[in-house]
Protein backbone atom coordinates (compact mmCIF):
# COMPACT_ATOMS: atom_id res chain seq x y z
CA UNK A 1 0.00 0.00 0.00
CA UNK A 2 1.31 3.36 -0.89
CA UNK A 3 0.58 5.91 1.92
CA UNK A 4 -0.43 9.16 0.06
CA UNK A 5 -0.53 12.12 2.62
CA UNK A 6 -4.16 12.79 3.24
CA UNK A 7 -5.57 9.14 1.64
CA UNK A 8 -5.36 6.02 2.39
CA UNK A 9 -6.92 2.92 0.88
CA UNK A 10 -9.39 0.70 3.78
CA UNK A 11 -10.91 -2.61 2.96
CA UNK A 12 -14.12 -2.58 4.92
CA UNK A 13 -14.98 -5.71 7.04
CA UNK A 14 -18.15 -4.91 9.07
CA UNK A 15 -20.91 -2.50 8.45
CA UNK A 16 -22.41 -0.08 10.90
CA UNK A 17 -25.64 -0.79 12.95
CA UNK A 18 -24.70 -4.60 12.48
CA UNK A 19 -23.42 -6.64 15.31
CA UNK A 20 -21.61 -9.27 12.81
CA UNK A 21 -18.13 -9.01 12.99
CA UNK A 22 -16.87 -10.88 9.80
CA UNK A 23 -13.49 -12.09 9.66
CA UNK A 24 -10.96 -11.92 6.15
CA UNK A 25 -7.70 -13.15 5.70
CA UNK A 26 -5.54 -9.67 5.74
CA UNK A 27 -3.45 -10.84 3.01
CA UNK A 28 -5.76 -12.30 0.07
CA UNK A 29 -8.87 -10.63 1.75
CA UNK A 30 -10.89 -13.69 1.23
CA UNK A 31 -13.86 -14.44 3.95
CA UNK A 32 -13.30 -16.66 6.44
CA UNK A 33 -15.93 -16.27 8.88
CA UNK A 34 -18.80 -13.99 10.80
CA UNK A 35 -19.53 -14.37 14.58
CA UNK A 36 -21.55 -11.96 16.19
CA UNK A 37 -20.46 -9.28 19.05
CA UNK A 38 -22.45 -7.94 22.19
CA UNK A 39 -22.86 -4.53 19.94
CA UNK A 40 -23.16 -3.04 16.79
CA UNK A 41 -21.02 -1.17 15.12
CA UNK A 42 -21.17 2.35 15.32
CA UNK A 43 -19.27 3.20 11.80
CA UNK A 44 -17.90 1.16 9.27
CA UNK A 45 -14.90 -0.48 10.28
CA UNK A 46 -12.25 -2.25 8.12
CA UNK A 47 -8.21 -2.52 8.12
CA UNK A 48 -5.27 -1.14 5.74
CA UNK A 49 -3.89 -3.92 3.54
CA UNK A 50 -0.26 -4.38 3.80
CA UNK A 51 -0.02 -2.54 7.27
CA UNK A 52 0.86 -4.49 10.55
CA UNK A 53 -0.46 -2.81 13.95
CA UNK A 54 1.01 -3.69 17.30
CA UNK A 55 -1.17 -7.07 17.70
CA UNK A 56 0.36 -8.29 14.20
CA UNK A 57 -2.51 -8.03 12.24
CA UNK A 58 -3.23 -5.09 9.57
CA UNK A 59 -3.85 -1.70 10.96
CA UNK A 60 -7.81 -1.15 11.98
CA UNK A 61 -10.19 1.78 10.87
CA UNK A 62 -13.08 3.11 12.02
CA UNK A 63 -14.44 5.25 9.08
CA UNK A 64 -16.55 8.16 10.30
CA UNK A 65 -19.66 8.17 8.09
CA UNK A 66 -22.64 8.67 7.20
CA UNK A 67 -22.50 6.69 3.91
CA UNK A 68 -23.58 2.94 3.68
CA UNK A 69 -20.46 0.64 3.09
CA UNK A 70 -20.90 -3.04 2.69
CA UNK A 71 -18.42 -5.35 3.95
CA UNK A 72 -15.71 -6.06 1.11
CA UNK A 73 -15.72 -2.33 -0.15
CA UNK A 74 -12.51 -0.85 -0.45
CA UNK A 75 -12.46 3.43 0.30
CA UNK A 76 -10.10 6.06 0.17
CA UNK A 77 -10.15 7.98 3.01
CA UNK A 78 -8.60 10.26 4.99
CA UNK A 79 -7.09 9.85 8.29
CA UNK A 80 -8.01 12.36 11.08
CA UNK A 81 -6.95 10.61 14.30
CA UNK A 82 -5.94 7.90 16.39
CA UNK A 83 -7.96 6.03 19.45
CA UNK A 84 -4.95 4.15 21.95
CA UNK A 85 -6.68 0.46 22.50
CA UNK A 86 -5.62 -1.79 24.44
CA UNK A 87 -6.78 -5.89 24.23
CA UNK A 88 -5.09 -8.76 26.99
CA UNK A 89 -2.53 -5.88 27.16
CA UNK A 90 -1.61 -5.52 23.71
CA UNK A 91 -1.58 -2.21 22.14
CA UNK A 92 -4.16 -2.45 19.27
CA UNK A 93 -4.75 1.32 17.88
CA UNK A 94 -7.39 2.16 15.81
CA UNK A 95 -7.50 4.66 13.06
CA UNK A 96 -10.08 7.24 12.89
CA UNK A 97 -11.14 8.64 9.38
CA UNK A 98 -13.63 10.13 7.18
CA UNK A 99 -14.49 11.05 3.67
CA UNK A 100 -13.20 14.56 3.20
CA UNK A 101 -16.08 15.73 1.55
CA UNK A 102 -18.73 14.92 4.65
CA UNK A 103 -17.56 17.56 6.42
CA UNK A 104 -17.32 15.26 9.36
CA UNK A 105 -15.08 15.33 12.85
CA UNK A 106 -14.07 13.77 15.69
CA UNK A 107 -16.21 14.94 18.32
CA UNK A 108 -16.76 14.33 22.05
CA UNK A 109 -19.74 12.54 21.24
CA UNK A 110 -17.76 10.21 18.78
CA UNK A 111 -15.26 9.89 21.37
CA UNK A 112 -17.66 8.33 23.54
CA UNK A 113 -19.65 6.41 20.98
CA UNK A 114 -16.32 4.51 20.23
CA UNK A 115 -14.87 3.76 23.58
CA UNK A 116 -18.59 2.52 24.69
CA UNK A 117 -18.37 0.34 21.75
CA UNK A 118 -14.96 -0.94 21.94
CA UNK A 119 -15.00 -1.59 25.63
CA UNK A 120 -18.30 -3.55 25.55
CA UNK A 121 -18.18 -5.38 22.12
CA UNK A 122 -16.80 -8.25 23.65
CA UNK A 123 -18.62 -8.48 26.56
CA UNK A 124 -19.86 -12.37 25.57
CA UNK A 125 -15.95 -12.97 26.17
CA UNK A 126 -15.82 -12.27 30.04
CA UNK A 127 -11.80 -13.34 29.65
CA UNK A 128 -10.94 -10.58 27.14
CA UNK A 129 -9.70 -7.36 28.46
CA UNK A 130 -10.02 -4.21 26.56
CA UNK A 131 -9.64 -0.72 27.44
CA UNK A 132 -9.18 2.83 25.87
CA UNK A 133 -6.74 4.89 26.04
CA UNK A 134 -6.24 8.38 24.62
CA UNK A 135 -7.41 10.00 21.65
CA UNK A 136 -5.11 12.04 18.95
CA UNK A 137 -4.71 14.00 16.27
CA UNK A 138 -4.22 14.13 12.37
CA UNK A 139 -0.26 14.37 13.14
CA UNK A 140 0.01 11.24 15.08
CA UNK A 141 -2.27 8.75 13.07
CA UNK A 142 -0.42 9.54 9.74
CA UNK A 143 2.86 8.68 11.91
CA UNK A 144 1.61 5.40 12.81
CA UNK A 145 0.61 4.74 9.16
CA UNK A 146 4.30 5.07 8.29
CA UNK A 147 5.14 3.10 10.85
CA UNK A 148 2.76 0.28 10.04
CA UNK A 149 3.80 -0.04 6.13
CA UNK A 150 5.12 -3.46 5.72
Amino acid sequence: MKFTKGAIEVFVENEAGSDQKNCFDEQTLEYIKTVTVSRKYPYPYGFLPQTTSGDGDNLDCFIITKRVLKSQEEVTVEPVGLMEQFEDGVADPKLLTIFPDEGLAITQETRVELTDFVVHAFDHKRTKEIRVGGFYGKKEAEELIKDSLL
